[in-house]
């Protein structure tokens, strides 16, 4: 059996959820009420591979929100997450996801140092981030969709915002070993992450985001942060291609403009229908058959069954890895989203 641990995007919207969820308790509470509610599995999932090959999986509401980090209730977050992750191992899931700030979380403020979770002592072999496969497909997203809106990769200048985190690395590794695109351009906000990444790669150039957006023929956002970020789509070229591959996804209702194409990125279709309700909730298009590429990780790993954190560490995702679980993403009927 496979999982997912999620959280929503707001407490807004985690209100509005609860209330479509039948947790009337839930809906009219405030900040303070979400930082001390306990997981739930809010959903039973059916997934059936191309192959005819059907596995079953559950969902695990984490009850984190975004505003927790904003008003840096850090140790609440931790705790959201240790506390969602003991629950899906208490219910004997075999491989979990780790979905949104999740893995961010579990990363930054490596919570692999807390393996107690009151009686439960972490497996963690029983849990992936998920990044290897939101990375290889946000890759193809790029190889793709840019010719979907005429921008040929070889001479194309493709900046990635965030290229220093587990995501953004691995897909600078993947455009600089597997595509031919002209120029790389590295934005994150640690210098020192930069230049070793600069190094490793022998090539980029490192820069603002400011600087980096008039020059970009294709953006790739892949820096998570609690709040949006504001991008004047006057200063970007035409055509040019922005792929959202961060969490909450903000960008397609705030870049409306003639020639600049946001595509949401990291997301897949599946060509089956799935059986579940949680997607319906986070306001895909269309809810049966698109989902976040790293519960897909999950999925994959438990068609496969291979039970083990396959995504795990910071920067250690490397382009064969991504090959490998992009061979198992086609194998089992997934697709990245286009536009």
């Amino acid at each position: 059996m496979f999982g997912l641990i999620g959280h929503l995007t707001s407490l807004e919207h985690a209100q509005a959820v609860a209330r479509e969820l039948g947790y009337p308790e839930y809906a009219d509470q405030g900040l303070d009420f979400w930082c001390s509610a306990p997981p739930q599995i809010v959903d039973h999932i059916t997934v059936t591979s191309v192959t005819g090959q059907k596995i079953e999986g559950k969902y695990v509401e984490s009850c984190f929100l975004p505003e927790m980090l904003a008003t840096r209730r850090i140790k609440t977050a931790v705790r959201k997450i240790l506390n969602a992750m003991a629950h899906a191992q208490k219910h004997g899931i075999n491989i979990t996801a780790l979905g949104g700030f999740s893995s961010i979380i579990f990363e930054n403020f490596k919570l692999e140092q807390f393996q107690q979770v009151r009686n439960i002592k972490l497996e963690f072999e029983r849990f992936t981030t998920g990044n290897t496969h939101t990375a290889y497909v946000i890759c193809k997203q790029v190889e793709q969709a840019s010719k979907q809106v005429g921008i040929n990769l070889s001479e194309a200048t493709v900046a990635v915002c965030g290229a220093t985190g587990d995501i953004g690395s691995a897909v600078c590794r993947w455009l600089d070993a597997k595509t031919d695109v002209k120029d790389l351009i590295l934005i994150a906000r640690n210098e020192q992450r930069l230049l070793a990444l600069q190094a490793e790669l022998g090539r980029g150039k490192i820069m603002t985001l400011e600087a980096a957006l008039p020059l970009a023929d294709i953006i790739v956002w892949v820096a998570s942060m609690p709040k949006g970020v504001e991008i004047d789509p006057k200063s970007l070229k035409q055509p040019c291609l922005l792929i959202d591959g961060g969490y909450p996804k903000n960008l397609a209702t705030k870049i409306q403009h003639p020639g600049v194409y946001v595509l949401n990125g990291g997301i897949v279709e599946h060509s089956l229908d799935i059986d579940w309700k949680i997607m319906q909730i986070v306001n895909m298009d269309v809810p049966a058959r698109q989902l976040f590429a790293c519960f897909a990780e999950s999925m994959l790993l438990e068609f496969e069954k291979l039970h083990t954190n396959f995504s795990w560490g910071r920067n250690q995702i490397t382009v064969e890895k991504m090959d490998r679980i992009g061979r198992m993403s086609v194998k089992h009927g997934f697709r990245p989203l286009l536009i």
